[in-house]
């Protein structure tokens, strides 16, 4: 199995900057799609989709948050007592 080369590998460098035009998906703004141009959009957590083509766009405020720690998702009705088996 052939292995993918890294950007160092390639001796290139990691910039955004020059990789050109990134489009996103913006919170209030009209965003036009870039397949057909329409603006109606469903919106996920992490991308929105064209309600036309399916064009799907990353959420640009998705891309900006940073987590330090996991999520712990606990039920609002969870029973704090251990519980053993008989």
């Amino acid at each position: 199995m052939a292995s993918v080369p890294t950007l160092s590998d390639l001796q290139m460098k990691h910039d955004p900057a020059g990789r050109g035009y990134h489009v996103v998906y913006r919170e209030h703004e009209v965003n036009h799609c870039p397949g057909c141009g329409r603006t109606q959009w469903l919106i996920g957590r992490m991308s929105a989709e064209c309600a036309f083509c399916a064009t799907a766009l990353p959420l640009a405020e998705a891309s900006m948050r940073h987590h330090k720690s996991a999520v712990i998702i606990q039920h609002r009705n969870r029973v704090t007592d251990s519980a053993w088996a008989a």
